[in-house]
């Protein structure tokens, strides 16, 4: 699962201000049912901290955050940030997840005491979640087999991440866990080269946006980086729109 040593910026206490509203039946949410994906989701929600809107049946919502997850047991633990809401049945949990999307999904189980913590409550994992992507611009798998990367110079290091997705506003990267213990949200990469196929390099500044941790097969662990174009020149902009419209005619 999620290797916890990954270091992210952990968000501070949730406030009111941050509640999110719950996903409307109609709003074209997919549906997550492989518990490693679940796992892996709510691991990430307790990395980074995001404020947990908690909406108990019959009750104002109240604010949370996840404080840990134990894959093996299928469980995890909730820390309230208003203690003494009745959390016994059909209640609803909905959390931003990364920039854009949200996730959701309801637990009728009460939940149990964390032996040594009153200030935290035990639920079993969800075996479904509803996810709802919000993505302003369309992402566009790199193709396989092709030079799709990115290279950027930090802290006296030359960094190359395959890039695995792109849209006219963002690209996502693959690091390894040892490249992302020099990363961070809201980290600025300055100068980065996009390799977008064998003849095409567009220059930008990045911001990191989301740090995700997930394994696979072939790799092992690995860090998904999301980042958002914060500064690029016209013409390199007009280059990469050119770019994305020609990937999307193929597609």
């Amino acid at each position: 699962m999620t290797d916890l040593s990954v270091p992210l910026m952990r968000k501070g206490p949730p406030k009111p201000a941050d509640a999110v509203d719950r996903i409307h039946q109609n709003a074209g949410a997919h549906e997550m049912r492989d518990p490693f994906d679940i796992g892996d989701a709510l691991t990430t929600l307790a990395l980074t901290g995001e404020p947990v809107t908690v909406y108990p049946r019959g009750q104002d919502a109240v604010m949370a955050r996840i404080d840990s997850v134990d894959p093996e047991n299928q469980v995890f633990t909730l820390d309230l940030v208003e203690h003494g809401a009745s959390l016994r049945d059909a209640t609803v949990f909905v959390a931003p997840l990364g920039t854009n999307a949200k996730i959701q999904f309801e637990l009728d189980t009460a939940p149990a005491a964390v032996p040594d913590r009153p200030d935290l409550l035990q639920f079993p994992l969800p075996a479904a979640c509803f996810v709802l992507n919000r993505r302003a611009e369309p992402r566009l798998e790199s193709p396989l087999g092709m030079n799709y990367g990115a290279r950027f110079a930090m802290m006296g290091k030359v960094f190359e991440m395959p890039l695995y997705d792109f849209s006219r506003g963002g690209v996502g990267l693959r690091a390894t866990p040892e490249q992302a213990l020099e990363l961070y949200v809201g980290k600025k990469l300055e100068g980065v080269l996009l390799e977008l196929g064998t003849s095409l390099v567009v220059s930008a500044d990045l911001e990191v946006r989301l740090l995700r941790p997930f394994r696979t097969f072939l790799l092992g662990q690995q860090v998904q980086v999301g980042c958002r174009i914060s500064n690029i020149s016209m013409q390199m902009r007009q280059t990469l729109e050119r770019a994305v419209d020609k990937m999307q005619k193929r597609r």
